[in-house]
């Protein structure tokens, strides 16, 4: 969706979803209403979704406004690189071999695997007992 060089795509991971707007700006990047260092205080997780900035030589050329919601805050971290991956894309299609080869775009599919019925868990079983 392209509105006054506005550009907004969805990255997932695990059970994290980030919704991403970028436009051009000087590099501010807002994460639900609050700045990147006080959302994301570890950080690896503030590298990991900059990485796709610094890949690509637009760390500081884009404001970034995310809204992100569920799972942990390395999930949070990966769907929130994934967003701006997507969103570097339809701003730039010519990023998008770069990207690919950097492994942003694919979106990374490990989720939590269900538990059971009538077990312990996911893997975990009853003890099998012959007599």
């Amino acid at each position: 969706m392209e509105n006054d060089n506005i550009y907004y795509a969805t990255g997932k991971r695990k059970s994290s979803i980030a919704k991403t707007w970028i436009k051009p700006g000087n590099g501010n990047i807002t994460v639900n209403n609050r700045s990147l260092n006080d959302y994301f205080l570890l950080s690896s997780a503030r590298e990991l979704l900059e990485s796709p900035l610094l890949l690509t030589d637009n760390n500081g050329k884009f404001d970034i406004k995310i809204t992100v919601l569920g799972g942990g805050i390395m999930g949070q971290a990966g769907a929130v690189r994934h967003g701006i991956t997507k969103a570097l894309v339809l701003a730039n299609p010519e990023l998008r071999g770069v990207l690919k080869k950097a492994g942003f775009l694919t979106r990374d599919a490990r989720i939590k695997e269900r538990d059971k019925y009538g077990q312990k868990g996911a893997r975990a079983n009853y003890q099998f007992s012959k007599r």
